[in-house]
């Protein structure tokens, strides 16, 4: 049986998810990607994790519907632009993973910038944060005593003003510093914390697909 096939760029790197399962890795999945995967006759398992969202199309909720509606064929998504087509597509058999998902399926997250990041294309490393790490590491940082939850609303509130591409933690932290001098010293205290405490929930999310997929396929080639 062939090895499934992941799309995957900035959520996590391609060394860490071969650490955990040998799948055929593709770059971040682009308009026309998913209609090429339907002409093969031997794919089985289809992983979705990263899409292009600036520097290219991504590929269509209809387009992946047209995978997702073929016989024998697993269509799964996670963590970002797989999280939004598996809740889209839910109802007609692609399998949703991971918590972002859970939050855009439940509705308690709706809006597409929260996953949206630039990245370098061929590095794929990050040029912005998303919008759900930065709601989970504040979320982390309030339960840990870090920050109070005052501060976690103010630090949320200025990064969701921010157009996507531009989000990071220091020009956040920057104009807050300036514009609310009177918290300076806990907008400092975050800005050490998160220079080494950086958890991705979109990585977790990942992850969890990947061993979701590696169990799946590893049960379809006993």
């Amino acid at each position: 049986m062939n090895k499934p096939i992941i799309f995957l760029g900035p959520s996590m790197s391609t060394e860490k998810a071969k650490s955990i399962f040998d799948a055929e890795y593709r770059p971040p999945a682009k308009k026309g990607d998913f209609l090429r995967l339907g002409l093969l006759s031997e794919i089985s398992m289809v992983g979705l994790v990263d899409g292009m969202f600036m520097q290219d199309y991504p590929p269509t909720p209809i387009e992946v519907y047209q995978l997702v509606a073929k016989k024998n064929i697993i269509v799964v998504g996670a963590a970002s632009l797989g999280a939004l087509r598996a809740v889209e597509l839910e109802r007609f058999g692609m399998i949703g993973i991971g918590k972002i998902f859970e939050l855009y399926r439940t509705g308690k997250v709706n809006a597409d910038d929260e996953v949206a990041v630039t990245f370098d294309e061929t590095s794929y490393k990050l040029q912005s944060e998303a919008m759900i790490d930065i709601r989970f590491n504040l979320f982390l940082a309030e339960k840990r005593g870090i920050i109070s939850t005052h501060i976690r609303k103010m630090l949320s509130h200025v990064a969701k003003k921010v157009y996507f591409p531009l989000r990071n933690y220091n020009d956040i932290l920057d104009y807050l510093v300036k514009s609310t001098p009177e918290y300076a010293d806990q907008f400092e205290v975050f800005r050490s914390y998160i220079s080494s405490n950086r958890v991705s929930l979109k990585e977790l999310d990942t992850i969890k697909l990947i061993k979701y997929i590696k169990a799946r396929y590893e049960q379809l080639d006993k």
